[in-house]
């Protein structure tokens, strides 16, 4: 909702009740990945209901090869940058792997860092129905979580690599069997990564809760992406991940054209410099045993 406040235009804050509300009315949930100040800030100003600050950034921000390796540390530093630059989204952050998996005791420990010390206003976990009770626990001290099957690249090992999920039968069952144990966890939402498109719906239309959409076509609920992947700024974009636009040629071709301008001392310009007035001008270059300049004329500076 937008709100006109003393002639400005601001978008109210997206809370829990506003993503029900919108899941409600049928209206889709728009979900993007950020993973610092001027990103965070982007994704806001876009008008994206909820802002995820994704373990992803292991891979496109912090050049890991794989979204194991990040640290709690390391994704407390980027949510909290995140959060600096989020005023109306809600905001998530993934709890990365090792924080969660041991007991529900440390899963509220460090759930509760990313809440205090990350600013956050949720978490993201990765896991079925062997994980629904340590969400029930998290959710009964009043931590919102979201949810995530599918496709769990901090499991990417032990399926495999990064594989497409539920595509026989019977893993399309044990899928729909770990969305409603999230469901009665408390999730709030599910993430479906890589799933078969008729497998997801199904999901969608059995849960009373939002499904947020990966690769799982358009039956979701609402529907994620990481930044760099639809923005061209990550090497290869996955199959499911629409490129809306290059942004890597532009900045490269950006760089390239600032390093010529450099060398050829086309930059900087007189545009970019910062004059003196011309008394002291003349004060300074008599100093320094200058020889005087003219002004100009129009601005009487040199």
């Amino acid at each position: 909702m937008v709100k006109e406040v003393q002639g400005v235009f601001l978008r109210s804050k997206v809370t829990l009740a506003t993503l029900r509300k919108l899941y409600k009315r049928h209206e889709p949930i728009t979900v993007m990945t950020a993973h610092d100040f001027p990103t965070g800030t982007l994704v806001d100003k876009a008008g994206i209901d909820m802002t995820l600050v994704g373990d992803s950034l292991a891979m496109v921000a912090l050049g890991y090869t794989s979204t194991s390796q990040v640290t709690l540390d390391e994704m407390l530093h980027h949510c909290r940058a995140v959060a600096r630059g989020t005023r109306s989204s809600f905001l998530v952050v993934d709890m990365p792997f090792g924080t969660y998996e041991t007991n529900a005791d440390q899963a509220i420990n460090n759930a509760v860092r990313m809440i205090k010390e990350g600013k956050a206003e949720a978490v993201k976990l990765e896991g079925g129905k062997e994980m629904a009770p340590t969400i029930s626990r998290l959710t009964q001290v009043g931590i919102p979580v979201l949810g995530h099957i599918g496709l769990t690249p901090q499991r990417q090992a032990s399926l495999g690599g990064y594989k497409v999920q539920g595509k026989t039968m019977a893993k399309a069952k044990a899928m729909i069997d770990d969305a409603l144990a999230l469901q009665d966890a408390g999730c709030y939402a599910v993430v479906l990564e890589a799933v078969p498109e008729p497998v997801a719906r199904h999901i969608t239309d059995v849960l009373t809760i939002p499904t947020i959409g990966i690769g799982a076509g358009a039956g979701c609920s609402g529907q994620v992406l990481v930044l760099q992947d639809m923005l061209g700024l990550y090497g290869r974009v996955p199959r499911f991940c629409k490129t809306y636009r290059n942004l890597a040629d532009e900045i490269v071709d950006a760089l390239k054209e600032y390093s010529t301008d450099v060398k050829s001392g086309a930059f900087p310009a007189k545009e970019h410099c910062y004059p003196m007035p011309q008394e002291e001008l003349n004060r300074f270059l008599q100093m320094t045993g200058q020889e005087q300049h003219k002004p100009d004329t129009e601005t009487g500076h040199t």
